[in-house]
């Protein structure tokens, strides 16, 4: 069995969590090579591609779906291009609110179309807002404001107009327990819940990710998470097949419910460290046992 792990050409150095899960591959004789994406590589040669850390895929978005496209031709793509295709745009949200998925209440501002951010905020009677487009990661263009601070709203207003000419956004409350508590993670193999992480930006900041200083932690999933993640993961394997892998990320309204804020199935970071060995091992066997199936 050999496969393809893709990844990219600027790799963070200290991007490390992955090599458990690469042991044991090894361990159950699975040959693999890392490659970049966007290298000059035939596909064809191996028995599947394993999206992995595929991390500038959202400043380069046509390009990367157009290498979806192609490298699904030459060999089984994991996660699936449906999958892929579904979740590189964050509309997929307003899907799964339509099945009964509880997320955070959005208003979607569409590509092309103007808005005044003050009269949206007033007609949902929220003061602090969150800004997002709806193609990114890594916390590309967010923004959070108040509407008690003009500079704020100002800034705001001027986001919206500056991006909204060129592509889809989502406004949302700005939940501060993020600045606190953090966001929630859980992590399935093969629609199975594996482990969870908790994140928590430094302070004053709502950047949960590794490249801005965030902390993580271990942490179990509530039931009440566990029953939104099983939700989601269940509305995606029947439109487009069962993931492989999937991470269902979590913001909380303190004293409130809980929201899946993003349903992961292209390059999440999978946070080994939490899962430990048994973990890696869950996932190489289950990639394992998908590709037997089609031998």
């Amino acid at each position: 069995m050999n496969i393809a792990i893709a990844s990219c050409q600027n790799l963070p150095d200290w991007e490390k969590d992955d090599i458990p899960f690469f042991n044991e591959l090894d361990e159950l004789g699975v040959s693999y090579q890392i490659l970049a994406w966007d290298s000059d590589t035939d596909w064809s040669q191996f028995d599947a591609c394993l999206l992995r850390t595929t991390w500038d895929y959202q400043e380069r978005i046509d390009e990367f779906m157009q290498w979806i496209k192609s490298v699904s031709t030459q060999t089984r793509l994991i996660n699936s291009r449906a999958i892929v295709e579904w979740n590189s745009h964050k509309s997929y949200l307003k899907e799964l609110e339509h099945a009964g998925i509880r997320i955070t209440p959005s208003e979607w501002l569409q590509q092309g179309q103007s808005y005044d951010v003050k009269a949206l905020m007033d007609k949902h009677g929220w003061q602090k807002g969150f800004l997002k487009p709806l193609v990114g990661a890594n916390a590309r263009e967010c923004l959070r404001f108040s509407i008690r601070s003009e500079f704020e709203l100002e800034l705001a207003q001027k986001h919206i107009d500056k991006l909204c000419p060129v592509e889809d956004l989502v406004l949302q409350p700005y939940l501060s327990s993020v600045e606190t508590f953090g966001e929630t993670s859980g992590i399935f193999f093969g629609g199975k819940y594996s482990h969870g992480t908790r994140k928590v930006p430094v302070k004053g900041d709502f950047r949960v990710q590794d490249d801005y200083g965030a902390s993580d932690y271990v942490y179990h999933l509530t039931d009440d998470e566990l029953e939104q993640a099983h939700k989601a993961i269940q509305y995606i394997t029947e439109k487009a097949g069962p993931p492989l892998y999937a991470r269902v990320d979590f913001l909380h309204h303190k004293g409130g419910p809980v929201f899946v804020n993003e349903l992961e199935l292209i390059e999440p970071s999978l946070f080994f460290r939490h899962g430990g060995r048994e973990s890696c091992k869950k996932f190489a066997q289950e990639l394992v046992n998908t590709l037997q199936k089609t031998h």
